[in-house]
């Protein structure tokens, strides 16, 4: 019996570690739903901040622009430029989305280091970037999934799925499997790199309160704009890769 308990143990040990969370979460029911009410919470304050920079921006526009007006129009000469260098000469139409990925994705990544969440107290667990969230980023990737397959679609009709036996049909299951792993890819890595960084901070803050942190909160600002640029980018190389029809 002894040598039974002693064997137990340590597999009640694992037990207990598998069922530990990365943080909590406040919960709404909507309907039969549960939904992560602090994903929506920050989400909307991102949302606001952009429609309030936007409607700043456009109130009153100049001939020649100055100041504010001149920032926002070389964000959006920056959107276009990595558009058209992704998607080719068709890219017009997918500023708007690119454009919409880039700045929601880049204030999110910014929110969750600039923005003091953890003054705001809920009754379980606590406000972060909607990035830090896993739903939010695969709904993003999602999003992008169905952008790449509606310009393919739109531009060849049924013929777009001809790619997928592209050089041979031997590589129908691998061309198959990629559009899998595409969201995938795009979610997990923005979902991992945002939730590592601000895991780290709160590590060194807890540790070393003053000074040390802040170098690497720096860090985090810059990979935070850096994994935007990725996910954007990487969102106008797939609907490039669907109008031109070929890997």
């Amino acid at each position: 019996m002894n040598v039974l308990s002693y064997s137990i143990n340590p597999l009640k040990g694992l037990y207990d570690i598998s069922g530990v969370e990365v943080g909590q979460h406040f919960y709404w029911q909507i309907g039969g739903f549960q939904i992560h009410g602090q994903v929506l919470i920050t989400s909307w304050v991102v949302i606001a901040i952009l429609l309030g920079s936007a409607a700043i921006a456009v109130r009153s526009p100049q001939t020649i622009p100055t100041g504010g007006q001149n920032f926002f129009e070389y964000v959006l000469e920056f959107i276009r430029d990595v558009s058209k260098t992704q998607i080719g000469e068709e890219y017009r139409p997918w500023v708007p989305f690119i454009g919409t990925m880039f700045l929601f994705i880049f204030v999110s990544n910014w929110s969750g280091a600039l923005l003091p969440w953890k003054i705001i107290q809920l009754p379980h667990g606590e406000l972060a970037a909607p990035t830090n969230d896993i739903n939010t980023t695969v709904a993003l990737a999602l999003l992008t999934s169905v952008a790449y397959f509606y310009a393919g679609l739109t531009k060849k009709g049924l013929g777009y799925f001809g790619k997928y036996i592209q050089p041979t049909p031997i590589l129908l299951p691998i061309n198959i499997l990629e559009d899998f792993t595409k969201p995938l890819s795009l979610s997990f890595r923005l979902f991992g790199n945002i939730l590592a960084d601000e895991l780290v901070v709160v590590v060194l803050v807890s540790l070393v309160p003053l000074v040390v942190p802040i170098p690497v909160m720096f860090l985090g600002l810059f990979t935070s704009g850096i994994q935007a640029l990725i996910f954007a980018t990487l969102a106008a190389a797939y609907i490039g890769e669907s109008l031109e029809g070929h890997h």
